[in-house]
């Protein structure tokens, strides 16, 4: 595996899923496969579950880890071409790129979405100038549009925890103070439609349609609470605008928060459910997102479903190395 972005990158997820459940009983089974090689993980924006748990995934493989925080302690780097390099930014990054990739045999990059030109980050620019110049496996850890490290996580999450054999997912919008990237649940959707045995619904306001490619076979449901109704599991998440109807209001909120507060996940809306398991990628904005009283209730999945960004991570490094 030369690139991890996408679900059909790691092939069969039943498959991917019973290596997860294998490495979870041996979080050390596979030590000796990377000894003596070393995994760069560079950060341009700020991470704790990603940082932590990809450099304890790669250490249970036995990698050397090298951790890059572009923002914190290395030169500025310029992202595009043809610019004038006059400004803050002292390195281009066609320049930095092979010059990392001498120093590992395995990349990981953290880099969101600008929110600004949607053509810019659903091309995955940064992303794939590492692909096209490192010469070295790429890996996500978030990108502009996606992060599939969380959403392998969460499938392995909702695998471990159903109690019917295809349970109902509700993907929800809810209310924010920020203007977030799409690019978990673009990946939620697009993992649970290409899992086997689930039923996903996606829910939110008009005008925050997700791009198709990622929702295509999902039921959209505009009335949240209908949307809830049986659920088994609820992932709870904002995003802004994607642009796929409203191109103009790209990455932008559509409404003032104030005014969308019945979004909210509450008791009252969990109370729709079927006994229903609330989830959550995290961090997570109190009182926004969720209530107090959901995300610390007995149904609360969000800590088991971060400590498994620990196994999603192992089992795509581990596949990585294999392909080395």
């Amino acid at each position: 595996m030369k690139s991890f972005l996408y679900a059909r990158d790691l092939g069969d997820l039943k498959q991917a899923l019973a290596e997860a459940q294998e490495i979870k009983a041996d979080r050390y089974k596979y030590a000796e496969l990377g000894r003596n090689k070393t995994a760069l993980l560079v950060f341009f924006n700020n991470s704790l579950r990603t940082r932590l748990s990809t450099q304890k995934a790669a250490q249970n493989l036995g990698m050397n880890v090298i951790v890059l925080d572009v923002n914190a302690g290395a030169w500025k780097l310029e992202t595009e071409r043809g610019v004038i390099m006059d400004g803050d930014k002292s390195e281009h990054l066609l320049e930095a790129i092979p010059v990392m990739a001498s120093y590992c045999d395995v990349i990981g990059i953290r880099s969101f979405a600008g929110l600004k030109d949607r053509d810019y980050d659903y091309a995955e620019t940064v992303y794939n100038q590492f692909v096209k110049h490192s010469g070295k496996p790429v890996f996500a850890m978030e990108t502009a549009t996606v992060h599939p490290l969380q959403a392998f996580a969460d499938l392995i999450t909702i695998e471990e925890h159903k109690t019917v054999k295809r349970p109902k997912v509700v993907l929800t919008w809810a209310p924010h103070c920020r203007c977030l990237p799409q690019a978990v649940p673009d990946s939620f959707a697009e993992w649970m439609l290409a899992a086997p045995d689930v039923d996903l619904v996606i829910t939110h306001p008009e005008g925050y349609e997700l791009d198709p490619k990622f929702t295509e076979g999902a039921t959209i449901e505009y009335d949240q609470r209908k949307a809830f109704e049986g659920a088994d599991f609820i992932y709870a998440k904002n995003w802004s605008c994607p642009g796929v109807t409203l191109p103009e209001h790209y990455g932008e909120m559509l409404h003032d928060y104030h005014d969308m507060m019945h979004w909210t996940v509450d008791a009252d809306h969990m109370a729709l459910t079927n006994d229903g398991k609330f989830m959550h990628c995290l961090p997570v904005r109190r009182g926004l997102i969720v209530t107090d009283d959901v995300i610390e209730g007995p149904n609360s999945l969000v800590i088991p479903e971060a400590a498994n960004r620990e196994i999603s991570a192992t089992v795509v490094l581990k596949r990585i190395l294999e392909s080395l």
